[in-house]
């Protein structure tokens, strides 16, 4: 006898006996269902009968499990992003579908809906042209940021103030002898608090006098502002994550920093900071945040500052890693040779001079920060006072980074 047609009210289960072929949509009731909702069962035969179904239950399925894997998987940068690419492109669905007058297909690909339901991971290459395009509508909104976690900056952390290299600036690592006679646990040990601090260099650093036969330039101060300032806008424009796109994150270094970027001498400290600023206030970055993140990026140049030599160090051996890191990934994707060529270049001397200013900040007397994140800290509020002492708050961003008359320079 010949299996009977039934509907999903009649058959919520079916058995091996029962294909799910031969039951009804329980949307539609015209086709037979070939899947099934994963949160409430309910039988469909498209991605059209799947999306009209219950709206609720497919937003918030698609959204628990992403968040509950993005739990599992924080610690994996590639697979993360992936997971948030996810997340976003079943938000903006859900608002393009709501606004579509034209009653057009613009969701996921039954291929993909089914590929996540089933746990699997999908990339930027799976979506069409139009999800594409919805994709990266959604990422210019700003939408996307507001699902990351924000990004606590390992110089505004207490043990950002622990860190301690000896002599010769490499990572000191505490003796296990000295855990147990300070009486903390593992959880409270140097080594335990400073797993977010970027470590130092992994070889002693050389003097000066072998690196150079000249004696240093009596402007590095005002050049160890203009890296420190582009490094602390990259890390922060990426939520920590620089390494997860060292190349891009390194070409953001060399647009805001004079010094890496543009092979300038900066000769004051206002002159660095006013470089510095207008980059951050540029069309590139205005989205960012403006002149008021640029304030903000001033103020943790003063914190890595206060911090001393050890966090200055463990700040520029990070930033010659990512180099390093940038340098194999070009390798990698093989750009044009003339492009190729500008870029190889460009990072090996912004490797050099990181790696020159790591040995000269190696060899400052410990006082010599203090009193320099003081005049930074003092540049600041000359940048926010008009010559005639107005506020400078209802003026345009880029007049006030490019106004000659709008700042002073301390004395």
């Amino acid at each position: 006898m010949a299996d009977a047609i039934r509907s999903s009210d009649d058959s919520p289960a079916p058995s091996p006996l029962d294909p799910p072929s031969r039951t009804i949509c329980h949307v539609c009731q015209k086709q037979f269902s070939q899947y099934t909702c994963p949160r409430c069962n309910s039988r469909y035969c498209s991605l059209q009968c799947y999306k009209s179904h219950s709206v609720r239950c497919t937003e918030s399925f698609m959204r628990e499990n992403v968040v509950e894997e993005l739990r599992h998987v924080q610690s994996n940068d590639v697979t993360k992003r992936k997971m948030l690419d996810i997340l976003k492109r079943l938000h903006s669905e859900e608002e393009e579908e709501s606004m579509d007058e034209e009653g057009e297909d613009s969701g996921l690909s039954e291929e993909i809906i089914e590929k996540i339901s089933s746990g699997g991971q999908i990339s930027l290459d799976d979506l069409s042209a139009e999800e594409k395009k919805r994709f990266h509508r959604a990422v210019a909104s700003g939408e996307l940021s507001r699902m990351i976690d924000p990004w606590e900056p390992w110089w505004l952390k207490p043990s950002a103030g622990k860190i301690r290299l000896s002599q010769d600036g490499t990572q000191l690592v505490q003796p296990l002898a000295r855990k147990e006679e300070s009486g903390l646990s593992e959880a409270d040990t140097d080594g335990s608090c400073l797993s977010d601090i970027p470590p130092g260099p992994e070889t002693p650093l050389l003097p000066l006098s072998k690196l150079s036969s000249t004696p240093p330039s009596p402007l590095l101060a005002v050049h160890l502002v203009d890296i420190i300032y582009s490094y602390c806008f990259t890390v922060r424009l990426y939520n920590g994550d620089c390494k997860a796109d060292a190349l891009g994150s390194l070409m953001v270094i060399l647009s805001v920093s004079s010094v890496l970027g543009q092979s300038g001498q900066p000769e004051t400290m206002l002159e660095a900071l006013s470089y510095c600023l207008e980059q951050t206030c540029s069309p590139a970055y205005r989205h960012v945040g403006g002149l008021k993140f640029g304030m903000a990026l001033i103020d943790d140049v003063v914190s890595v500052l206060s911090l001393g030599t050890p966090s200055l160090i463990c700040l520029l051996s990070d930033l010659q890693r990512l180099v390093q890191a940038g340098e194999r990934e070009m390798k990698l994707e093989k750009p044009k040779r003339s492009r190729r060529t500008e870029v190889k270049n460009k990072l090996k001397l912004a490797e050099r001079k990181v790696y020159f200013a790591m040995c000269w900040v190696h060899e400052q007397p410990g006082e010599a920060w203090p009193a320099l994140a003081t005049i930074v800290a003092a540049e600041k509020k000359a940048v926010l006072v008009h010559e005639d002492g107005k506020r400078v708050g209802k003026s345009s961003d880029e007049d006030i980074i490019r106004g000659k008359t709008l700042v002073e320079e301390v004395e």
